[in-house]
């Protein structure tokens, strides 16, 4: 019976938001509803002592925003006065969700000053959120009204618990509703009851001695970020200016931390024209039941003064209502940028490695389902987070610690040198026992991998590996002789994702441009050169080899790549190799991409692909040749034979030094097929059952594929006969 009951009483109230509104207790007061309501009994326990609150239910329309008593067991003990408490979660006036306003609309309460709440609206792919400051309005659990003794009240339910910045009763000149600038002047009056004392002194002082007090005045709605004092070691403090300080306003937006779309830039005072231009996200990570929310400052364009790139600060105290908007209190400054790229991993790897928007269970009471019948379907990612440690590039920085002499080094480049990028792997990237054991069982392996992370006497900043990406594919050499970098963007509409592979392994830029004194940090979410992937998990994540996966995948060729008991090298032409020979041989790349053609692809890979009990990397194969006579008669140059499934490849390596820079030790390696001459883009890419190489140009000629049209005799047949003899 209870059943029944709960489920009519929910479809109900889902009834209701069609129908403008739940209208409950006809002739009831609110706090007569409320007072029934086990859900926000807590609530309503605070609230039935308060004259002022009991006043306005018996006198007054009004609304009122009841957190529901879980918000309350996440908030903890109560620090200071019940009642200014309580007059923050009403409004003098009665307001269903359709008339609250639009986004950072200010609404004021009923507490002495009336210090405004403020309104966002968050749109779903399935469902449209509104937000009173940082708490949710459970929707279907709202719109409560009371039309008793004539006055219309509304009644919200909201998922946690709204705190109004006011100072302690203890003040002579006691602070109700503050600007952002008196709640900066008056900073120490508004901390007597804070569970979080820290001092921001150091940024008042420099905000008057610059004289931009009337930023923090400015009325309408702002965001401010307010750096603590525990920031500015260093001597950062002379390093604030007006630009840095300018960099700290978000203007024209109230943007609580929950609400706010996470990795989306928005624009600060910082917007010169032809000068320095900075924007500012919002980021998480979830540490156990704890979330920790972050702000980044990306400086797009700088001066001599002020770096471009990334400096990311914790938000240690979050949603700070004011008059003219909204307060975070930050670790450090925003922009400045003081450290060397040793320094950013030794002292402030606190960075996260999965960014963007985390679950709140811990508001949300276990019976949310009640409330929000859909609330999992339509946020699926939140039913699960995997937790994340603070301190995400320790694990990196041990491995180089413990690399002996040749760490130190490279600890040395990272401190002094010049223009350093550094790929830096998150900890999560350097989690389980393959990856540690094959890093640490050979001190040789471990140094070369970590030098394939860095880059020096240049900072790739996104935007130029973007830009160079677009004329042709971007590679660049490493502190590790020998190895390459090879980059690939990918653009969604305003997003772009960088991915960078070395050694075989692809690894997706998470967090990029972190900046540096000496350099810029992109935070990667794999150790590369640590391959993981079969050829075949390479091929189909490789947006530069689609092609070539799109042509296994014909004949079910593919199959047989993720085999790991056999060895490959896999001589795997490239998207453009496919696109370039497309314009020699038209007829021919036409017609192997036709799925009637289907058994002439397999019989082109098929030569593309050695089978043996070893994989053979560039500098073998060229090993090979010589062992073999590397000249023959007239002095031509004799073949190396790899085995294939069908018979065998006859080429031989050509390796070409860098003659753009004299001191580079750098080479690249050319094949020599039936005479042509086929560049390897990216050689050596080690996969976990053997190797791949990249190459420019596909091993076809225009007379492999012949179509006898006049065959009229298991046509099929003859052209496939024909096809095997050329192949030969």
């Amino acid at each position: 019976m209870c059943v029944r009951i709960n489920m009519i009483s929910l479809w109900s109230r889902w009834i209701a938001l069609f129908i403008g509104g739940i209208t409950l207790g006809s002739g009831q007061r609110l706090d007569e509803i409320m007072k029934n309501d086990p859900d926000i009994s807590q609530f309503y326990a605070y609230m039935e002592p308060s004259k002022s609150a009991n006043f306005t239910l018996g006198n007054k329309q009004c609304t009122i925003f009841a957190p529901i008593n879980a918000a309350f067991q996440k908030l903890g003990e109560v620090k200071g006065e019940i009642e200014p408490l309580v007059l923050y979660h009403m409004l003098n006036i009665p307001k269903t969700t359709d008339q609250l306003g639009s986004s950072y609309t200010s609404l004021l309460t009923e507490l002495s000053g009336s210090p405004p709440i403020w309104i966002t609206h968050v749109t779903g792919s399935y469902h449209n959120d509104i937000y009173v400051n940082n708490a949710r309005i459970l929707v279907s659990q709202s719109n409560v009204k009371s039309s008793g003794t004539n006055l219309l009240q509304v009644l919200h339910k909201i998922d946690e618990v709204l705190s109004p910045t006011i100072s302690p009763s203890s003040v002579s000149n006691r602070i109700y509703n503050p600007t952002a600038w008196e709640f900066l002047y008056s900073y120490d009056s508004f901390i007597e009851n804070s569970q979080t004392p820290f001092r921001i002194r150091n940024f008042l002082q420099r905000v008057q001695q610059k004289g931009k007090q009337d930023i923090f005045k400015d009325e309408g709605g702002h965001t401010f970020f307010i750096p603590i004092d525990e920031g500015f070691g260093n001597d950062r403090a002379a390093s604030i200016d007006e630009k840095i300080i300018d960099g700290h306003v978000i203007p024209k937006q109230v943007l609580f931390t929950t609400p706010t779309r996470k990795d989306v830039p928005y624009q600060t005072l910082a917007n010169g024209d032809n000068t320095i231009r900075v924007v500012i996200s919002f980021t998480q990570e979830k540490r156990g039941s704890e979330i920790v929310n972050y702000v980044k400052s990306h400086t797009l364009f700088g001066d001599g003064n002020h770096t471009p790139g990334v400096v990311l600060a914790q938000i240690v105290k979050a949603n700070i209502p004011v008059k003219n908007g909204v307060v975070h209190l930050i670790q450090k400054p925003l922009m400045v940028v003081d450290s060397s790229v040793r320094k950013l991993l030794e002292e402030q790897m606190d960075y996260i490695c999965n960014v963007g928007n985390v679950a709140r269970h811990d508001n949300i009471p276990e019976y949310i389902q009640d409330y929000e019948p859909d609330y999992y379907q339509r946020f699926p990612e939140f039913i699960q987070q995997p937790e994340q440690e603070g301190r995400i590039l320790s694990n990196f920085f041990k491995a180089i610690q413990d690399a002996g002499k040749e760490g130190e080094k490279l600890l040395e480049t990272l401190d002094k040198g010049h223009d350093v990028t550094l790929f830096a792997p998150c900890n999560k990237a350097m989690e389980g026992d393959l990856i540690l054991k094959k890093l640490l069982e050979d001190p040789t392996k471990l140094i070369d991998i970590l030098k394939m992370h860095v880059i020096v006497d240049s900072r790739l900043y996104l935007e130029k590996i973007f830009q160079e990406g677009q004329v042709r594919p971007f590679q660049f050499p490493t502190l590790n002789t020998g190895k390459i970098l090879y980059f690939n963007v990918v653009s969604s509409n305003t997003n772009r994702t960088l991915s960078v592979e070395g050694g075989g392994v692809n690894a997706t830029v998470i967090q990029p441009d972190l900046a540096a004194t000496n350099g810029i940090i992109h935070i990667i979410d794999r150790v590369l050169g640590v391959p993981y992937n079969t050829i075949l998990d390479k091929l189909r994540a490789d947006p530069m080899l689609s092609l070539t996966y799109e042509l296994g995948n014909l004949q079910n060729f593919n199959y047989q790549l993720n085999n790991t008991k056999k060895q490959f090298t896999y001589f795997v032409p490239s998207n453009k190799a496919w696109k370039d020979a497309e314009v020699d041989l038209p007829s021919a790349i036409k017609k192997v991409f036709m799925k009637e053609y289907a058994f002439h692809a397999t019989a082109t890979l098929e030569r593309h692909l050695v089978v043996s009990n070893e994989s053979y990397t560039m500098e073998r194969i060229k090993q090979l040749s010589n062992a073999t006579n590397t000249y023959g008669t007239f002095g031509t140059r004799r073949d190396v034979n790899l085995p294939t499934t069908r018979g065998s490849l006859a080429l031989y390596i050509e390796e070409k030094k860098d003659n753009t820079n004299p001191e580079s030790e750098n080479t690249s390696f050319i094949i020599v097929w039936k005479g042509r001459k086929i560049p390897v883009f990216r050689p050596n890419v080690e996969c976990t059952n053997g190797i791949i190489h990249v190459i420019d140009l596909p091993m076809i000629r225009d007379e492999d594929i012949i179509v006898a049209s006049a065959i009229t005799f298991a046509p099929q047949v003859t052209i496939y006969l024909i096809f095997l003899l050329l192949l030969i």
